[in-house]
């Protein structure tokens, strides 16, 4: 192999070395973009029966946050119960509940001298 040949083969490899990094990185970018939490809330007629789903499983309080696509489920609402505790209420499209758990946010751990 002459030396014109070995340069142009060096030159493709890294081309196509380059070329394959910025494809990978690219979609390693959409794709944790796509699993990120977007914060988007609900809106419209889908609030509504999002609302009235997620009040109808806890029985009480109101609906302090909502999301659209959230990391868990299609739509996660807050609901702020009536002792002031907040839980998460997952809703599939059909606002059918998926999960709930409460949610720990405004949980101070220090103030719960047994976690110290």
């Amino acid at each position: 192999m002459t030396l014109g040949r070995r340069m142009y083969w060096a030159v493709a490899l890294v081309a196509v070395l380059a070329i394959a990094a910025v494809a990978i990185t690219a979609t390693s970018q959409f794709t944790f973009a796509g699993l990120t939490d977007n914060d988007e809330p609900i809106t419209g007629p889908a609030l509504e029966e999002a609302t009235q789903a997620a009040l109808e499983h806890t029985g009480e309080g109101r609906v302090s946050e909502t999301e659209v696509g959230d990391e868990d489920s299609y739509y996660e609402v807050e609901v702020t119960l009536d002792d002031g505790s907040q839980v998460d209420v997952q809703l599939d499209e059909e606002f059918n509940v998926v999960g709930e758990e409460a949610d720990d946010d405004s949980i101070d751990d220090h103030d719960d001298p047994d976690t110290d």
